[in-house]
């Protein structure tokens, strides 16, 4: 495996490079947290496709796929789902409220106080995020170099650590795009036929599986429904993803760029269940479904094409890791330890929060690698993030943009509600159960309509200030300063 060896290691040490090269252009918070709000529709497109489509897109996807067949694209296509309907129907107010955070914006909405409790909740969602996509290192190593868990966490971690600290967003950016393209090669390109013919082809498919697995809605009803409300709706709020919209240069590019990676989602979703449908044809009895991605890379695959396909798992993972983490640290320092320290940073002192920002994207990336080694199970880490994420989040942010007369108390009531519904469910049925979700959205409703009815209107002035940035004005004088910068500083 000398060849794939090769090409693995160039790859990891691409991604070095290009965190070094994002710390040179990194020199303002905006730049660091947001790439300066300049990516074109090429650039934004590839690289929020690269952060919704993660290792539990790539290897869960193909498990999917080998446990339930063409259905098991439902998981994936969720996610694609939910980046059309944000970038149809959000994107553009998003992109013009010129905020770093989804909690800036609460606090924009509601006139401030909603910011630091829907700031625990938002921490909690990217870490655990994060935790899940540093953990998936171990399968790919494992298959790579036969190499121990925790030593397979700690050098795919640190790698992600190193060039995210290093360049903020610009080193993500620029990361992503590649990891885009060695995924789009990689998985569409080359294993998806590949599988299908070593399969023998859609016919020979057929014939040796049951019907079943070419049942679209072979996976469950209530199955479909629950990835809906999980994925769908926490695509539309997690602060990962909004941070990518951040980094828009306009709001029709956030619209239709976001449109085009949503697309991309929906094939990447069918790719990867038929991938996973060609393994159960080539390998019938597998002790797990997760071990089908790496199974097949690992016994069909020529030289060569073997580490293109296993750097295209890297780059999944690697996409999702590094979009959480920053996610993760500029929740924590911007909405939970700059809030909770009265902090009132000086205007243009953006090169002292360039450091600060670093400092706790490392301190994370510590806690996220910790935490990796301590967890074990994927699907249950990323099932309570999700579930807190729209528990807890998904009312009071969505009342905000839709709803005029939702006020912070209602807010507050909301994410306090939903977040402790939320938990004490996962406590009762189980962590995987449905339930959880279900009733810890309702009463999250619940709780939002009938105090913000029972409490006074928001401040007049306050919802005039909200609508005055959506509408594109009224953003800060650093918000100016960036729209004046040079054309040569446009990205792609």
């Amino acid at each position: 495996m000398a060849v794939d060896y090769t090409v693995i290691v160039v790859y990891l040490a691409g991604m070095l490079a290009m965190g070094w090269w994002g710390m040179r252009r990194a020199k303002s918070k905006s730049e660091f947290l947001v790439a300066g709000r300049r990516l074109g529709p090429a650039m934004y497109s590839g690289t929020m496709a690269a952060i919704v489509l993660g290792g539990a897109s790539t290897i869960g996807g193909v498990g999917l796929g080998y446990q339930y067949g063409l259905s098991g694209a439902w998981m994936v296509f969720t996610i694609g789902l939910g980046l059309l309907a944000l970038s149809v129907f959000f994107s553009a107010r998003i992109a013009r409220l010129k905020v770093y955070t989804v909690s800036e914006m609460l606090d924009l909405r509601y006139g401030g106080r909603a910011g630091v409790i829907s700031g625990v909740v938002m921490w909690a969602y990217t870490l655990m995020l994060a935790v899940t996509s540093t953990i998936a290192y171990a399968t790919i190593f494992d298959v790579l170099f036969d190499m121990n868990r925790t030593l397979a966490i700690i050098i795919g971690g640190s790698i992600v650590v190193a060039y995210s600290t290093l360049g903020g967003m610009w080193s993500i950016t620029l990361t992503d795009m590649v990891q885009f393209v060695v995924k789009t090669v990689g998985v569409l390109l080359l294993l998806l036929p590949i599988a299908v013919i070593k399969a023998g082809g859609f016919s020979e498919m057929k014939a040796k599986l049951p019907t079943e697995y070419f049942d679209p809605l072979g996976i469950g009803g209530e199955t479909i429904f629950t990835y809906v409300l999980i994925y769908t709706f926490g695509m539309l709020i997690g602060q990962d993803i909004w941070q990518r919209v951040f980094t828009a240069r306009s709001d029709t590019t956030a619209k239709w760029g976001g449109t085009v990676a949503g697309t991309y989602c929906l094939v990447y979703a069918l790719a990867g269940a038929v991938i996973g449908t060609a393994a159960k044809v080539l390998y019938p009895t597998l002790p797990s479904a997760d071990t089908a991605f790496a199974t097949i890379v690992k016994d069909e695959l020529p030289v060569g094409v073997r580490g293109l396909v296993l750097a295209a798992a890297l780059a999944a993972v690697m996409s999702t890791s590094s979009g959480a983490l920053i996610a993760c640290a500029t929740v924590a320092n911007n909405d939970i330890w700059a809030k909770l320290r009265g902090a009132v940073r000086p205007r243009g002192d953006d090169h002292d929060e360039v450091k600060g920002n670093r400092v706790f994207i490392l301190v994370m990336g510590i806690a996220v690698i910790c935490t990796a080694i301590a967890l074990n199970n994927v699907v249950e880490a990323l099932t309570v993030a999700y579930n807190l994420l729209v528990g807890g989040l998904l009312v009071p942010i969505l009342g905000g943009l839709l709803w005029k007369r939702g006020t912070v108390h209602g807010a507050l009531a909301s994410v306090v509600v939903g977040g402790l519904a939320v938990v004490g469910l996962m406590a009762t049925y189980g962590i995987l159960a449905n339930e959880p979700v279900y009733y810890g959205l309702l009463s999250s409703l619940a709780a939002y309509v009938i105090v913000s009815l029972a409490t006074p209107a928001t401040d007049p002035a306050v919802l005039a200030a909200w609508r005055e940035r959506l509408a594109g004005r009224g953003a800060d004088a650093e918000t100016e300063t960036e729209a004046e910068a040079e054309p040569a500083a446009v990205v792609a």
